[in-house]
């Protein structure tokens, strides 16, 4: 490890756990994406209004990958890859162990893929043409049936048995005699029992993926496996980099840097969708006499204390969790920003102490970073994230405390989805009133087919990019903002949000109340304005606050 790495804050080779902390729906939901089959389509619909991902088109349909094979593939490069680009915190999961399931499924496929290979190389690569024939044949059904078009379909189905009878009638008699006689048949036979031999291999690796993606759904599962990661001696650069990879993710999860990006709100909290200001006059409580001096970072302290105390209430009925109370750093980088940069050098990406507190003292008005104190709630097993940001600004003889209102909604649905048995219902040939269902394999034969062409390049995954396609990761990319919705469409959720905010602006204007006193300011105005939004924040409606309408 290079002498300046600020990375390597483990003791040691260690094997990273999927946390006891991170085991929440959100988490275990995103996880379980990695060990999905059907259409990687499917996760266009899981965009939300924050980042879109994208999916690239195949040059040759035979070749593109499923939704777990890509998002696996897509994440792992992202999120692992040399010279990524700073990821955005993932409030209300734990990234690391989705990225160790996505690197548990690579696994997994890569141990399929070699077997499918050695397939491929016996009975395809000994008799190419065969092969050839029969995957231009399926290449051919596949683009036909791909317009959904039932004769479309049926005339690649025909194409099948038309080389199918083509097959039978060389076997019976060929106008060759000797060796090409003997190689033709085979040439036709062998990619047949090929096909049979890789479907077993596929079925066990597909009843494999899909206990882990059920598994997980259910709130268990088998723990990701990455041996991988853990050097077994100091010349495996690899794997002390993969280490270091999964280091830095933790690291930057904990950072306390954030980015505001204009309408979008703030890049993993969610869009602004409440403000409340207090604003008024800092007037001497005795008349003729100065004001004790003090400086934002006094108040904001204050604030931070009582904050603390939120879980505690008179009543013994519930009420709040204990809470999550941070000193934020958000920077403007647009609305329609690429990529962010987080400051390197600080202690494990956050930035405390004398310059937490300059930032918050003197950078105010103008260009530059601001600083927030942020109370978060992290509720629904993590499906549901509310942050309420405070923010305390002095300009000449004015002192304002806003109160902002964030929140971030579950996981999109298409990532909740158990795995189902494939059917298919028939009607009975005498009693043609009634049917019966029969359950079908897990690997239908066009499965196996793509996954047997596939495997032999997937030992070179960007040529196998450029002719099956891949998903395109929304920028700036965090695994929880990309496929969250907004919480307003279940209506506990909203509740939740809604009734979080009245409680913590009252805790907010007490404690500035209760400094501005001990500081010998008359608080009559600041106590009038308090009481005024205590009884506007009770008809708390969310709105698009950010949206500026000139």
């Amino acid at each position: 490890m290079a002498a300046g790495d600020p990375f390597d804050f483990s003791p040691g080779a260690q094997i990273p756990l999927s946390g006891s902390s991170g085991q929440t729906a959100a988490t275990q939901a995103l996880a379980s994406a990695a060990y999905r089959d059907g259409p990687v389509d499917q996760l266009l619909k899981a965009n939300s209004d924050w980042a879109k991902s994208e999916v690239k088109p195949p040059r040759i349909s035979l070749f593109e990958p499923n939704l777990g094979e890509a998002f696996a593939r897509a994440v792992q490069l992202r999120v692992l890859g040399g010279g990524r680009k700073p990821l955005i915190q993932s409030f209300g999961l734990d990234p690391q162990p989705v990225v160790e399931h996505c690197l548990a499924a690579n696994r997994i496929r890569k141990q399929r893929d070699a077997r499918l290979t050695l397939i491929m190389g016996v009975c395809g690569l000994l008799f190419l043409p065969g092969v050839l024939l029969w995957l231009g044949v399926f290449q051919l059904r596949r683009t036909i049936a791909g317009a959904q078009n039932k004769r479309a379909g049926a005339l690649g189905t025909a194409l099948l048995v038309a080389l199918g009878i083509l097959a039978a009638i060389m076997l019976v008699k060929l106008p060759f005699h000797g060796f090409w006689a003997f190689y033709l048949r085979a040439m036709l036979i062998a990619p047949l029992v090929g096909g049979f031999w890789a479907k077993s291999v596929c079925e066990r690796t597909a009843k494999d993926l899909r206990e882990r993606w059920s598994g997980l759904l259910s709130g268990g599962g088998i723990g990701a496996k990455i041996p991988e990661a853990v050097p077994k001696n100091p010349g495996e650069t690899a794997a002390e980099r993969l280490r270091q990879s999964l280091e830095r993710l933790a690291a930057e999860q904990q950072s306390n840097v954030a980015f505001y990006a204009g309408t979008k709100g703030i890049l993993g909290m969610g869009t602004r969708w409440g403000s409340w200001q207090l604003a008024e006059e800092l007037v001497p409580l005795e008349p003729g006499k100065e004001i004790n001096p003090f400086r934002s970072w006094d108040v904001v302290r204050a604030i931070h204390d009582q904050l603390h105390l939120l879980e505690r209430s008179p009543l013994h009925t519930g009420g709040f969790p204990t809470p999550s109370v941070e000193h934020w750093v958000v920077s403007d980088v647009g609305e329609g920003a690429g990529a962010v940069s987080r400051p390197e050098g600080h202690d494990g990406f956050q930035i405390r102490g004398a310059e937490l507190q300059k930032i918050c003292n003197e950078q105010q008005f103008g260009a530059g970073s601001r600083h927030y104190l942020g109370v978060q709630f992290v509720l629904w097993d993590g499906q549901l994230v509310i942050t309420l940001l405070i923010t305390v600004t002095v300009l000449h003889k004015t002192l304002r405390i806003e109160v902002t209102g964030h929140a971030l909604g579950p996981v999109h649905g298409v990532f909740m989805g158990k795995p189902s048995a494939r059917t298919k219902t028939t009607a009975k040939t005498i009693k043609f009133w009634e049917s019966r269902t029969r359950t079908l394999s897990v690997v239908p034969p066009r499965e196996v087919v793509r996954l047997a062409a596939r495997a032999p390049l997937t030992w070179y995954p960007p040529l196998l990019e450029y002719w099956g396609g891949k998903l395109v990761l929304p920028e700036p990319f965090g695994l929880r903002h990309a496929w969250a919705g907004k919480p307003w469409r279940h209506r506990f959720m909203a509740d939740d949000a809604l009734r979080a905010t009245t409680p913590v602006l009252r805790v907010v204007h007490e404690a500035a109340l209760r400094v501005l006193k001990e500081h010998g300011v008359n608080t009559e105005r600041f106590t009038s304005r308090a009481m005024s939004l205590s009884g506007a924040v009770q008809d708390a409606k969310p709105s698009a606050a950010d949206v500026y309408n000139a």
